[in-house]
């Protein structure tokens, strides 16, 4: 199988194969960059929810500290919202603002991941297209002075080949769109339970049952007191 053949391949079968090409590079170029950054925020996101979960109750210098440390992550916003505005964190109200700092970090996890699922489901089809185009191209030979059963059958042989290259790059799409979705759900999980962390940390409500407090707020305990 050389060049030439892979070429006169794609041209039997409208240029789909080409398109075929183009597809597959878009998948897995998107598999591997969303991969890779969602490895990163699960690695980060991880430590982050394990060095907070031994945090004292409203030791907000630590907080800080925590803060530095996340970086870009997801997770950082939420850090910063329990130390934005520390003197109306009653337990209900700091909930609705971290539930609100979700929501805006969630599309950036799944971001691009349509253009997977687009491929996954374009793949398909557009190996029926080429299939039908070269079967097209195989029968209208038969008209030919000269022509026999075994070049009709040899280019049907050929013309299926697009459908198989449009099978192949939506199971592969399809498993990494999984893996990929999934990996999405366990860092929304990720933040959902920093964000209860938070809550049972810093809110006034924690405080007060903490019993480190009486009803001093949040900022007397940024201060030392």
């Amino acid at each position: 199988m050389n060049v030439q053949y892979l070429i006169d391949l794609a041209a039997s079968s409208g240029g789909t194969l080409y398109l075929m090409a183009l597809l597959l590079l878009v998948a897995l170029t998107v598999i591997v960059e969303r991969a890779w950054y969602l490895y990163r925020l699960m690695a980060g996101g991880r430590h982050i929810n394990e060095r907070v979960i031994d945090l004292p109750r409203s030791r907000s210098d630590l907080l800080q500290k925590e803060i530095d440390q996340a970086g870009h992550l997801p997770h950082a916003e939420l850090l910063k919202v329990a130390l934005s505005h520390p003197e109306i964190n009653d337990r209900q109200v700091l909930a609705d603002r971290l539930e609100e700092s979700i929501l805006h970090e969630v599309p950036k996890l799944d971001r691009s991941l349509w253009v997977l699922d687009t491929v996954v489901t374009l793949a398909p089809l557009l190996g029926l297209f080429g299939t039908i185009i070269g079967m097209f191209n195989a029968f209208a030979g038969l008209g030919q002075n000269g022509a026999v059963a075994a070049q009709v059958t040899s280019g049907v042989a050929e013309a299926l080949i697009a459908t198989a290259s449009g099978l192949f790059i939506a199971m592969l799409g399809v498993s990494f769109l999984n893996s990929l979705n999934n990996r999405v759900r366990l860092l929304v999980h990720q933040l959902e339970t920093l964000k209860q962390m938070l809550i049972n940390r810093f809110s006034y409500s924690a405080s007060l049952d903490g019993g480190r407090t009486s009803a001093a707020p949040l900022a007397l305990a940024r201060t030392g007191s």
